[in-house]
C-alpha cells in the first residue's frame, strides 16, 4: 500500500509528489499523458513558487527559463495611463525576483525529471484514474492504461490533481462554487522575430477599452502573449482559427513579425471547491479552483495547494500530528483562494468593462485617487494572508499583520566562507522559532512542544547572519520579537510587540502551545 496516491502529473501533482517524496512518503502518481504538453499555458510565477522549487532542489535549473515580469500598464478609454502594477524593489523579501514570467514546457519537464528520480515516488504515465472507492483505512484507486487494462492502487490518502474537469472530484461528489465571473477570451502565444520585437510594447499592457479589452504580456526571450476578449456574436472557434487570430493581432503585428505558437479560445471562470476534502480524498490545483488569468496566479495557486497539503500529510503519516490537521487544508486554501480570486475578479472586471460611460467613470475615479499621477502598485500587495486553520489563536499575536503571511527568506552570509546562501538551504523548512536579535533573553528559554521539533534561531548569530537586513527590517516593521514559522514558511504567530511587556508576549506564546497541542499533542 502507498501512503499517498496522486492523480495527475501536471505541475500541481508533480510538486505534491516531489515534496512528499523528499519526506520519505511512499507516493504513487499516474497521468494519462506520456509527455509534457509542448505549448505554454501558464506564463507567470512568483517568488513563493520559486521558493518551493528551491525546496525541490531545482531553482538553479529553472532560473534560466525565467525572466522578471515587466510592469503592467493599464490604459483607459482615451489611451491614458490609469493604473500600473509592478514588482517589489530590492532587497527582495524571498531572495527571488517577486514577479516572474517563465516558459512552462521546459520548467515542467525539469520538475517531472526530478520527481521521477526520487526513490519514494512511483510514476505511471499513460495511466488514467477512472474510479475511486473509499474504505475506513484506505482509498482504492482504479487506474486504466492506454490499452484499456485496469488495475487498482491502494493508498492511505488520495490527491486529485486531474484538472478542471477532474474525474476524481466528480466521483467523490465535490461541487464547485461559482464566484460569478464568465467571459470569453482568445489566448494567443507568439514567437516574435526581430522585426516583431521592435514593433511591440516594451512593458506588459492592459488595454481597458470597452470595444475590445485586451492584454499583452512580455514572456521570456521572444515569447509574447495576447489575451483578447471575444465580442458578443463572434464565433470562438472562428476567432481561434489562424486567420481569425491574425485578424485580431493586426493592431500590433502581422505574420511577417513572428510565428503563432498557440491560440485557443476560453471561457474564463471564477470557481472554488465547496469542499476540499471528502474522506481520504483531497482536491488541488485546477481540480479545486479556476480563476481568470489577470494576475497570472492560476499555476501559483495550485502549487500553494501542493505545499500546504504535503507538509500536513507528511506530519500525519509520520505520526507527528493528529489527523485533524488535514482538515485545516481546506480552511486555509479555500479561504486564500476565494479571497485572491475575488481580487483577480475585480481586476478582470476593471479591464473588461464594456459600458463606455462606466469605463470613463472608472478612468476618472482611478486618476482622482492618485491625483492624476499614477504610481506603480506591487503585484504582491494583492496576496491575502491565511486567516484560519493551523494559526495562532492569541489575540496579541494576531495583532501583528504577520500572522498567516509568508516569512522572509534573505540571503545569508556564511561566517567561515563568506559565501552567500539562501536562508532555507541553511536553516531548513521545518518548524522554526525566529527570535529577533534585539529580543529579550527570555525567548532563548522558551519551552516548545517536542512533537513539533522546533528549531530556535536567534537572528544575527551563527549562520543566521543576513546580507541585506531583510529579516531585521521585517521584525521592525511588524513590531515583534519572535515569530513561529510553519514548514511551509507561513507565520503561525508573531509575538512581543514593542509596546508589550515580554511577559505578556511569552504568555501569548504559551497559549499558542495549547492551540498546537490540538494538532500535534
Amino acid at each position: 500500500m502507498f501512503d499517498v496516491a496522486i492523480v495527475g502529473f501536471g505541475p500541481t501533482g508533480a510538486v505534491a509528489a516531489g515534496l512528499l517524496g523528499l519526506q520519505g512518503i511512499k507516493t504513487y502518481v499516474c497521468d494519462q499523458s506520456l509527455e509534457v504538453y509542448p505549448k505554454p499555458r501558464a506564463i507567470a510565477l512568483d517568488h513563493e513558487i520559486m521558493r518551493i522549487f528551491q525546496q525541490l532542489g531545482l531553482e538553479l535549473e529553472i532560473e534560466p527559463h525565467t525572466e522578471p515580469f515587466t510592469n503592467s500598464e493599464y490604459y483607459g478609454v482615451n489611451g491614458q495611463l490609469i493604473k500600473c502594477m509592478s514588482s517589489l524593489p530590492e532587497p527582495y523579501p524571498l531572495s527571488y525576483v517577486p514577479s516572474i514570467v517563465f516558459s512552462q514546457p521546459p520548467v515542467e519537464s525539469i520538475i517531472r525529471e526530478r520527481v521521477q528520480s526520487l526513490p519514494h515516488v512511483h510514476v505511471e504515465l499513460a495511466h488514467t484514474g477512472v474510479g475511486v472507492e473509499q474504505r475506513p483505512d484506505a482509498v482504492v484507486l482504479s487506474v486504466q492504461n492506454a490499452q484499456g487494462h485496469t488495475k487498482t492502487i491502494e493508498a492511505k490518502y488520495l490527491i486529485a490533481c486531474d484538472g478542471a474537469s477532474s474525474t476524481v472530484r466528480k466521483k467523490v461528489g465535490i461541487e464547485l462554487l461559482d464566484l460569478g465571473f464568465e467571459q470569453s477570451w482568445l489566448v494567443v502565444d507568439v514567437l516574435l522575430n526581430e522585426r516583431g520585437l521592435r514593433k511591440t510594447p516594451r512593458v506588459s499592457v492592459q488595454y481597458c477599452e470597452p470595444s475590445r479589452p485586451s492584454t499583452y504580456v512580455i514572456g521570456p526571450n521572444n515569447h509574447r502573449r495576447w489575451e483578447i476578449s471575444i465580442n458578443p456574436g463572434e464565433d470562438p472557434e472562428q476567432v481561434a482559427s489562424e486567420q481569425g487570430t491574425w485578424d485580431l493581432l493586426k493592431r500590433w503585428i502581422t505574420p511577417d513579425d513572428g510565428a503563432l505558437w498557440r491560440q485557443a479560445s476560453y471561457r474564463f471562470h471564477a470557481l472554488v471547491a465547496q469542499s476540499w476534502r471528502q474522506g481520504r480524498v483531497f482536491v488541488a490545483g485546477d481540480a479545486a479552483h479556476q480563476q481568470p488569468p489577470f494576475l497570472g496566479q492560476g499555476m501559483c495557486q495550485g502549487l500553494r495547494d501542493a505545499q500546504n497539503l504535503a507538509w500536513k500529510l507528511s506530519q500525519v503519516l509520520k505520526g507527528l500530528a493528529r489527523e485533524s490537521l488535514l482538515d485545516t487544508y481546506g480552511l486555509e486554501r479555500g479561504g486564500h483562494v476565494t479571497a485572491l480570486t475575488q481580487r483577480i475578479k475585480h481586476i478582470g472586471e476593471l479591464v473588461g468593462e464594456r459600458d463606455l460611460s462606466r469605463a470613463m467613470a472608472r478612468d476618472a475615479q482611478l486618476l482622482a485617487e492618485c491625483n492624476g499621477v499614477v504610481q506603480a502598485t506591487p503585484r504582491q500587495n494583492v496576496q491575502p494572508p491565511l486567516t484560519e486553520g493551523c494559526l495562532s489563536a492569541s489575540a496579541r499575536a494576531n495583532a501583528s499583520s504577520a500572522r498567516g503571511c509568508v516569512f522572509p527568506q534573505p540571503w545569508l552570509i556564511l561566517p567561515h566562507t563568506q559565501e552567500r546562501v539562501r536562508m532555507d538551504h541553511v536553516l531548513g523548512c521545518g518548524w522554526r522559532l525566529f527570535v529577533s536579535e534585539t529580543a529579550d533573553a527570555q525567548w532563548d528559554k522558551v519551552v516548545l512542544n517536542e512533537s513539533l521539533n522546533v528549531r530556535v534561531i536567534r537572528w544575527g548569530e551563527g549562520a543566521a547572519q543576513e546580507c541585506d537586513g531583510v529579516v531585521k527590517a521585517w521584525f521592525e516593521k511588524e513590531g515583534v520579537q519572535a515569530a513561529l514559522v510553519r514548514p511551509d514558511h507561513i507565520v503561525f504567530g508573531a509575538y512581543g510587540h514593542a509596546t508589550t511587556a515580554i511577559a505578556v508576549a511569552l504568555e501569548s506564546f504559551t497559549n499558542d502551545q495549547q492551540v498546537l497541542a490540538r494538532f500535534f499533542g
